[in-house]
């Protein structure tokens, strides 16, 4: 963006009073950037960890109630969070797998409870049956070899 154009004053103290004043506008203008950008920073990191607890709270009331519970966090909000691993258990042969939330082809807005009737086990599947996923929890890090989508 080109600069403003401020017509030069004929006299000499009219000329330094307005370069004066360009510099304290250009000096404040840095001042306020660098402000926002810190603020900004702040931001970012409180939501990151307004997320992460966020996925803890729904992990404790997974456990305590071990049922999906409605308003979980979204995909989203969990990849922020740092936990980007979902744990699930097939309804049918009970064996225990992992799904990359940043991987799957969903929207990042689509709570986590949601996804409890789209997964589905990959062992399975290889024997005709399609039975919806039971979910567990959020995780940091994936707990099981075999991952299912």
């Amino acid at each position: 963006m080109a600069s403003k154009h401020h017509p030069t004053p004929l006299s000499g103290g009219d000329r330094k009073a307005l370069s004066k004043e360009l510099g304290k506008a250009r000096a404040m203008a840095n001042i306020l950037a660098a402000q926002s950008a810190e603020m900004r920073a702040k931001g970012l990191a409180m939501i990151r960890q307004a997320d992460k607890l966020l996925c803890e709270s729904w992990n404790e009331r997974m456990w305590s109630d071990g049922e999906p519970i409605d308003l979980s966090p979204t995909i989203d909000q969990a990849v922020n969070g740092g936990f980007a691993w979902l744990e699930i258990r097939c309804a049918r042969c009970k064996s225990p797998s992992d799904v990359d939330l940043a991987a799957m082809k969903h929207t990042p807005t689509t709570f986590v409870h949601d996804l409890a009737s789209r997964l589905r086990c990959r062992k399975c599947a290889k024997a005709g049956r399609r039975p919806a996923a039971t979910l567990l929890q959020l995780a940091w890090q994936p707990r099981h070899p075999q991952t299912a989508s």
